[in-house]
Order: structure tokens, then sequence, then C-alpha cells
């Protein structure tokens, strides 16, 4: 069973991490993340998802590039566009030599609805070099506890998904080890955003 940690919906955890993010010592360069650091970090769950792609693709597996993880769905009217456009027009602000270091992951919370195909068209709208995951929803649910989105406590959609809203509209940081060392509230801005993945990139 997954590490239900609720690193991201409960208040103390929160004020530790974002304690430890502003302490000193740190081996970051120059520069204050506005990201919330979670010490120790989230150790993603290894659940293979069918990506937009082709075949499957786990966030547990290295991966040489920093990636941004959010979860939402396709038919969401107001948070999930957000927060989409927000990383979008972040990821535009790096330099190319970075920006080929960071990857986006969209993760479907409505599985019944999202199958590859349409994440992939949604996706396209807000950045082509995404990739999209969808699959069995007890997956999903499994893999966001792992990282502190707790899919199911959600409001559970018409459809048989969930929307997460408020609850879980956090974007998280996964490095290239299957850890998830940092996230961001829905409410951060693309500057900031920007200015912490260079950091994460240099750290």
């Amino acid at each position: 069973m997954p590490d239900r940690r609720r690193g991201l919906l409960v208040a103390p955890a929160l004020v530790t991490a974002l304690v430890l993010g502003a302490c000193g010592g740190s081996d970051e360069p120059s520069g204050t993340l506005t990201a919330s650091r979670v010490d120790p970090p989230f150790e993603v769950a290894d659940v293979a998802l069918e990506s937009t792609e082709g075949g499957t693709m786990s966030l547990a597996e290295p991966d040489a590039r920093l990636t941004l993880v959010f979860f939402g769905y396709t038919h969401c009217p107001d948070v999930c566009p957000l927060v989409m456009s927000t990383i979008a027009t972040a990821l535009t602000r790096l330099e190319p030599e970075d920006r080929e270091q960071v990857q986006l992951v969209f993760v479907t919370t409505d599985p019944p609805r999202d199958d590859a195909e349409t994440i992939r068209r949604y996706l396209d709208g807000y950045d082509p070099t995404a990739v999209g995951l969808t699959g069995d929803l007890e997956d999903v649910e499994a893999l966001g506890d792992s990282v502190g989105i707790f899919v199911a406590d959600a409001e559970e959609l018409a459809s048989g998904g969930y929307d997460l809203g408020s609850h879980g509209s956090q974007v998280i940081a996964v490095d290239g080890e299957g850890r998830a060392p940092a996230f961001w509230r829905q409410d951060v801005s693309s500057a900031d955003l920007a200015a912490d993945i260079d950091l994460l990139l240099r750290s």
C-alpha cells in the first residue's frame, strides 16, 4: 500500500516543509524557492499508466529530466486550465537548454472520460511536448497518494472520476530518481515557477 503521508493536505506537515525550505545550509544556488519542500521527499509509486505517447510510463523510473506533475481532468472548468496555463507560460520563460531538461506530465483523475487521445488533444492546447497519463482509477489513486494528492478524498464526478478542486491542485516536482522533493500551490505565478525550476535544475 502506498505511503499515505498527507504532506500536501495537513497543515503541520506543510509548516514543516515551508520551514525546511526556508532554512539555510542547503546546496542550492543563490536564490529562494517559492515552492514548499518535502523532507524527506515523497517516494513516487511505481505505477505504470497508459501514455499519450504510446505504451506505458511510470514516474518512478529514472529520468535525467526534472518532471512537473499535475493531476487534473480535461473537463475541469476552472482550476486545471489556470494551473496548466501557468505551467506552460513558465516553461516558455526558460532558456532553451534548460527547457530540454524539464518534462510536464498531466495525470487524469477522470479516466472514464479521459482516454489517451482526449488528453493528447487537451495538452496540445498548452504544451505539445507534455505527456498525459491515464489508466485504472485505482492506479491513479495509488500514484496520487504516493505524492500527497489524495484523489479518492475529492468530490466524485458523475463519470466516476474525481474533481480535486482546491484540495489536490498542487504541481509536484519529481526528480530523476523517482522522488518528489517539492510542490507548488495552484496560485504560484509563472515567473516564480520558472525561477524555481531554474534553481532546481542547478541544485
